[in-house]
């Protein structure tokens, strides 16, 4: 994990993006939001780079839009 001061903010902006999701996916009971978000908040900790960590975010997102419009 990158303790720089960039490291932080893109963990801490990727774990509250996953964190919304999951509180939706959860109250709503829609898995490809809950399964998103936990793996957003999650994965953040596994990451050592910002550059890894903004890619991994975008593809995870980018999943996310892919089931939702295949009707998941």
């Amino acid at each position: 994990m990158d303790f720089s001061l960039r490291g932080l903010v893109a963990s801490f902006v990727v774990s509250s993006i996953g964190f919304v999701l999951f509180r939706y996916g959860k109250q709503c009971g829609r898995m490809p939001q809950l399964v998103s978000g936990l793996s957003l908040m999650l994965f953040p900790l596994l990451v050592p780079s910002v550059a890894g960590l903004i890619g991994i975010a975008a593809f995870l997102l980018a999943g996310l839009l892919v089931s939702l419009r295949c009707g998941l």
